[in-house]
């Protein structure tokens, strides 16, 4: 039975001019429960000289009619939907009360004051053998250092030692930890990191805590804005996750991945420890082994284990975006040739045609390639890889069919080639045939013909005639090499001209040069 006590006080104190506000001080009351009270008081014509003789039965049925006689006069909280909703970022108790308690006035009924609620929620957590400090919520922090002590793996070639250095994080409501094997703590390491272990996660937490690395943050003074580097915040907006350094010398504020990188100690380096690694992948595969046991382990402290909190954590992580955050570099004043592509590589990307001749800069990732004209991106191309070179990469918008044609085409180019003789007109014609398109030949054939005009022209026939015959495409390096190491003397004026009367050499239907038995010093009949 509720203490009704309370209402007749209520109205009699206010009978005799008390305010709330001194009731609710001189008698310890919730300012609610009182407004409550003298509202429903108002409501229903209820004055204190009417009800100072009721015995609580009567008062129950006066003040709550719809109510089954001995009812509770409070609407008393769902607790475990509380629990619930304390697990979810930025939710308090005092915030739960609140809505509890303008839930309760909209249903006409009383709200329990802040001290019960608060204190029946505690006994609630303890016969149900549930924590009800909850310092970290799910999904609301993630934090990531790297572990002091390293791992190794030995060069076969060599037998020399590499270090390994180990990425670690974890979430620091379930714990669940991530570790990364790498072979250095570079900028552009400890941002791929960062990308695998949101992977790993499922998600994104709200904040990234990290130490005061120099890869990751510029300065961070004691009063003042923390200010991070360019790519470690553009990594934060990317996966909208707040990246918050620790207080300098302040490890208690990163305490859980501090735990971590010890237990990891343990759990990985230790154990690891009688194995011999050649390769980093090797290595990286039984860290992920290891990892996922320590993962699963249950906690000596708490229920379940750190794999199976983590399953009930995703759902309260952000979504990975889309695509993943790509590392990227700039390359600044790179110059667009006349064909309007840009060399980045040894490969060659298209850019509109209007831009040929002007200075642009290239910002490029491990899958793309990007070219900028002052602030405006005016190309966007899929990288080729390292090992390929001398590939184009041409958009078809960049050079339509009526552009206006650069100011030397390919048949003033094939005519200054005919111009020094019939095999430095041949390696003209190759490079040409080499390419989709004609356009893309113009830098390498006038590389050719410039360096025609460095040597006599006797000269560079001799050494097209003996590029032909050692390669099938000849281009400027191979052209130079020749020349400067006088391969070319060995066809002299002579042996040039005898071939040429007798037809001892010629070119074949496939392009290639056939020499007869006297350019080798063979003996004809």
């Amino acid at each position: 039975m509720a203490n009704f006590a309370r209402i007749r006080l209520i109205l009699e104190l206010h009978d005799r001019g008390m305010s709330q506000d001194e009731i609710s001080r001189s008698r310890h009351m919730s300012r609610s429960t009182i407004t409550t009270v003298l509202r429903t008081a108002r409501k229903k014509g209820i004055t204190y000289a009417g009800i100072r003789n009721l015995d609580d039965a009567a008062l129950q049925k006066l003040f709550f009619p719809d109510r089954p006689e001995g009812s509770d006069m409070y609407e008393l909280p769902d607790y475990e939907s509380i629990h619930k909703e304390l697990k979810k970022p930025g939710v308090t108790l005092s915030l739960l009360w609140t809505e509890y308690r303008d839930r309760c006035h909209q249903n006409g009924n009383i709200a329990v004051g802040h001290t019960k609620f608060c204190e029946d929620y505690g006994r609630y957590c303890t016969t149900h053998d549930l924590t009800n400090h909850l310092e970290h919520k799910p999904g609301a922090q993630c934090e990531v250092d790297w572990s002091g002590p390293t791992m190794q793996i030995i060069d076969r070639d060599t037998g020399a030692t590499i270090s390994v250095h180990l990425f670690v994080s974890c979430l620091t409501y379930s714990r669940y930890a991530y570790v990364e094997a790498t072979l250095d703590m570079k900028m552009d390491t400890w941002l791929r990191c960062h990308v695998h272990m949101y992977e790993a996660f499922g998600g994104v937490p709200v904040r990234t805590v990290c130490d005061n690395l120099k890869t990751g943050v510029v300065k961070h003074p004691k009063e003042g804005e923390v200010v991070l580097t360019d790519a470690y915040e553009a990594l934060g907006l990317h996966y909208s996750t707040a990246i918050m350094p620790a207080g300098v010398r302040k490890p208690k504020q990163k305490a859980s991945v501090e735990n971590t990188v010890g237990n990891i100690a343990t759990a990985i380096i230790a154990r690891l420890r009688n194995k011999v690694y050649f390769t980093l992948g090797e290595l990286q595969k039984d860290v992920v082994t290891a990892t996922d046991k320590y993962n699963r382990q249950p906690f000596q402290k708490r229920q379940g284990s750190r794999y199976e909190v983590w399953l009930d954590e995703k759902k309260y992580l952000r979504a990975l975006p889309r695509a993943p955050y790509e590392i990227a570099s700039v390359i600044l004043g790179r110059k667009v040739y006349p064909n309007f592509h840009v060399s980045f590589k040894k490969n060659w990307y298209s850019v509109p045609y209007v831009y040929r001749g002007q200075s642009v800069d290239i910002r490029y990732t491990d899958k793309l390639v990007e070219i900028y004209c002052g602030n405006r991106r005016i190309a966007s191309h899929i990288r080729f890889p390292d090992y390929m070179t001398n590939h184009y990469s041409t958009r078809p918008g960049d050079m339509p069919d009526a552009f206006n044609q650069p100011e030397m085409d390919k048949d003033r180019i094939c005519a200054w080639a005919e111009k020094i003789g019939p095999c430095t007109s041949e390696v003209i014609r190759r490079i040409f045939d080499s390419v989709t398109i004609k356009e893309q030949g113009y830098n390498a054939a006038l590389a050719v013909l410039h360096l025609s005009q460095k040597y006599p022209k006797d000269r560079f026939e001799n050494a097209c005639q003996y590029a032909l015959a050692h390669t099938t495409s000849p281009r400027y390096n191979y052209l130079k090499a020749v020349l400067g190491n006088n391969q070319d003397k060995i066809l002299d004026s002579v042996h040039s001209a005898r071939y040429e009367n007798t037809g001892k050499h010629s070119i074949s239907e496939k392009g290639a040069y056939i020499r007869g038995a006297d350019y080798y010093g063979g003996k004809t009949k």
